[in-house]
C-alpha cells in the first residue's frame, strides 16, 4: 500500500503504520487499546485512525475484524470447540462470533467447517514508499483564538465522492433571506458562508453520520441568535488548503490528498475538531468553485 514519507521526530508515517499493523498481528485475540498503542507510536488516536483509513482504504476497526476472522478461520477448519474459539477471539457467545465470521466470509463457522469454505482472507497489510506529490498544495498554517460556528445543522451521511444529496436538501430548505442573514453575522475567520463537518467518525467510514452545519464563524463575544445551532471551537492551529476547480470533485480530491500527500510530508497531525470549507468564489451553477479547506492540526 503506497504512502509518502514524513519527517518528524525521526519517525515516518510508513514506520508508524507498519508498526501498528505488527502490533495488531501480535495481539489479534486481545482487545485493542488504540489510545495506548497510538501513544506508544508517538501519535494521537484520532490522527492514526484517519491516516489508516485514508491510506488503507478501510477503517482500522474493519481491518482488525477482517484479520481476526481470517486467522480464526484456520481454527474453525480444525476440530476445536467453536465456543472456545469464539471466546479466544473476544466474543461472549458462538452466536456473536458467527455473525462476525459470516460478515467477513459470507458463511457461518459451522458451514465452513462442513464444506471447507467459502473463505475470504484479509492479507496482513504492508505500507511501502513510493515517490508522489508532484502536484503542490497551496497551504498556509494559522493560529486562531477560540470562535463559534453558528447556523443550521443536520445529521447527514458521510459520502467520499460526488454530491451529498442530504446536504443539498438541507441547504435548499433555507430561504435566500436566511443565507443573507447568516452572511451578515460573520465577523471572524474563516470568513463568509461555511460548510462545516463535525462529529465525524474517526475511521472516516463512508455512510457513517456526521453533523453538517451551514453557517458562519463569529467571535466568542458575539451573541448568537437563539434560533441558530452553535458549535464551540477551541483555540488552536489550522492548516488551510486553497482549492480551485470542479465542485465538489476538486474539493474531495484535495481532502484525500491531505492524507495521501500533505500530512505524510509535513510535521503536523490532525487534532479533534470540525473541518470547515469556505467557498470564496463560485460559478453561478456551482459547477466550479474556489474554496479554502480548514483542518485543525497540531505538531506531530
Amino acid at each position: 500500500m503506497p504512502v509518502n514519507r514524513i519527517e518528524g521526530k525521526g519517525v515516518t508515517v510508513i514506520g508508524i503504520l507498519n508498526r501498528l499493523v505488527g502490533l495488531i498481528e501480535d495481539h489479534l485475540t486481545e482487545e485493542l487499546d488504540l489510545a495506548g498503542l497510538s501513544g506508544s507510536l508517538g501519535t494521537s488516536e484520532y490522527h492514526l485512525r484517519r491516516m489508516f483509513s485514508s491510506l488503507a482504504g478501510m477503517p482500522l476497526s474493519e481491518y482488525v475484524r477482517r484479520r481476526r476472522m481470517a486467522v480464526a478461520a484456520a481454527e474453525v477448519l480444525g476440530d476445536g470447540d467453536l465456543l472456545g474459539i469464539a471466546v479466544r477471539y473476544g466474543y461472549g457467545s458462538t452466536e456473536a462470533f458467527s455473525r462476525a465470521f459470516r460478515a467477513v466470509h459470507g458463511a457461518g463457522p459451522g458451514e465452513v467447517r462442513r464444506n471447507g469454505g467459502p473463505l475470504r482472507t484479509q492479507p496482513q497489510l504492508r505500507f511501502r514508499l513510493t515517490v508522489e506529490g508532484n502536484n503542490p498544495m497551496d497551504t498556509r498554517i494559522t493560529d486562531r483564538p477560540a470562535f463559534r460556528l453558528v447556523g443550521h445543522s443536520a445529521r447527514v451521511p458521510l459520502i467520499h465522492h460526488g454530491v451529498n444529496p442530504r446536504i443539498q436538501e438541507h441547504i435548499a430548505s433555507l430561504p435566500a433571506s436566511e443565507h443573507l442573514r447568516l452572511k451578515a453575522l460573520s465577523d471572524t475567520e474563516p470568513a463568509g458562508l461555511l460548510q462545516v463537518s463535525a462529529d465525524v467518525d474517526p475511521d472516516y467510514t463512508e455512510g457513517s453520520e456526521l453533523t453538517y452545519l451551514h453557517g458562519v464563524a463569529v467571535g466568542t463575544a458575539t451573541p448568537a441568535p437563539e434560533d441558530l445551532d452553535a458549535i464551540e471551537v477551541s483555540a488552536g492551529t489550522w492548516a488551510v488548503f486553497r482549492i480551485a476547480g470542479p465542485y465538489p470533485a476538486a474539493l474531495q480530491s484535495a481532502w484525500a490528498a491531505t492524507a495521501a500527500d500533505w500530512f505524510p510530508s509535513n510535521p503536523w497531525q490532525l487534532r479533534p475538531g470540525p473541518s470547515i470549507v469556505a467557498v470564496l468564489e463560485r460559478a453561478a451553477d456551482f459547477s466550479t468553485a474556489t474554496c479554502e479547506l480548514w483542518m485543525p492540526v497540531q505538531r506531530a
